[in-house]
């Protein structure tokens, strides 16, 4: 019998990669891969190596979740060293857990590998922090999709009252229903709101802006999926570093000027 490695690979920036996720992807026979995994971690395999594509995108999924359950326990069965390798973390919002379920019901080996996931690693690279002492001792991640479409499961009302800084996922189709539901709950219309597309990556994007206008930002600067969508005190701090930086660009070059 082989054995399944589920792996995380980051948000983005493939050099986010845990060494112990390089190790296994350089030492499988057979890789899963989905949509959002960065394909220079691909270049990492032996030329040998088998690579499967199982990519998800909205309302179009390339391979049914379980079809790819049956091939991991196919490949396993075969004695095959296998990677199943999922963008950010395997365990957030990425059915991890659902393939490892499927493993262990069918007595596979298999060991889940740490990723960074997005909600902390895309924020944070443009000077975001999820928690900070003064605005925010409280942060979720939280996702912004269903099964069923809008995600009227999520407890919006609980969250608007109870957490500073919600990070949300997979929220970009649904993101006037996820303001409506805020502002309902009570979060203020000028509650601070960034959307970052393509986080950790040459094709960022950034928008800040506030419950009351991001609708219009995301129209005009054409932002979609995939994003990340942190809403907070603490997209304050974006700005304020954003200036400070500006402010020691224009004194050096007066000092390099004199």
């Amino acid at each position: 019998m082989g054995k399944v490695y589920i792996v995380g690979a980051g948000p983005g920036d493939p050099d986010l990669i845990t060494i112990k996720a390089s190790k296994c992807i350089q030492n499988a026979d057979v890789i899963f891969y989905d949509r959002l995994v960065n394909s220079e971690l691909l270049t990492l395999a032996k030329k040998e190596t088998e690579l499967v594509y199982c990519g998800k995108s909205p309302n179009k999924h390339f391979m049914k979740q379980e079809t790819i359950h049956q091939l991991l326990v196919k490949y396993a069965e075969q004695g095959k060293n296998v990677v199943r390798l999922k963008g950010g973390d395997p365990y957030v919002f990425g059915r991890g857990a659902e393939e490892a379920i499927a493993l262990a019901s069918n007595g596979i080996e298999y060991e889940v590998i740490p990723g960074v996931t997005a909600g902390l690693a895309v924020p944070l690279n443009v000077d975001i922090p999820v928690t900070y002492r003064e605005t925010s001792r409280s942060f979720a991640m939280v996702t912004g999709h269903s099964i069923t479409g809008e995600p009227t499961e999520v407890d919006w009302k609980g969250l608007a009252r109870s957490v500073d800084t919600l990070a949300i996922y997979m929220g970009m189709r649904n993101l006037s229903f996820i303001i409506c539901q805020l502002l309902k709950a009570g979060k203020k219309s000028t509650t601070p709101i960034a959307i970052i597309q393509n986080g950790t990556t040459t094709h960022e994007v950034v928008i800040v802006g506030t419950l009351a206008t991001i609708e219009k930002q995301v129209v005009s600067k054409h932002v979609r999926n995939p994003a990340i969508i942190i809403i907070g005190e603490v997209v304050k701090i974006h700005e304020q570093l954003l200036q400070l930086k500006a402010m020691n660009r224009y004194i050096e070059s007066r000092a390099i000027e004199a």
